[in-house]
């Protein structure tokens, strides 16, 4: 019995372009607070819900990403099951 096991890899240059358009923005972002005409305060409060907007991003992808990863886990484990079971029903 052959396994096809399909791994979903990004491209080397997908990486890069998720790199780029995140430094951009960052660097978007910052330049908008130096320059917007506004209180100190206000500035810093849109930089804090900005980096807080940037690590919920992160860890929503984490979590999502762990998620795929436990469940591509659990369905290896009960293919290697069935097999076991029909392999033993054969004999």
């Amino acid at each position: 019995m052959t396994n096809y096991i399909y791994e979903n890899h990004n491209t080397k240059s997908f990486q890069t372009m998720a790199w780029i358009a995140f430094v951009i923005s960052s660097v978007g972002m910052i330049a908008g607070l130096i320059y917007i005409e506004a209180e100190f305060a206000v500035k810093g409060f849109l930089a804090m819900a900005y980096l807080f907007s940037i690590s919920s991003c992160f860890t929503l992808a984490k979590v999502v990403r762990d998620k795929h990863e436990s469940e591509k886990f659990v369905n290896k484990v009960e293919t290697k099951k069935t097999e076991k079971f029909l392999t033993e029903l054969e004999a």
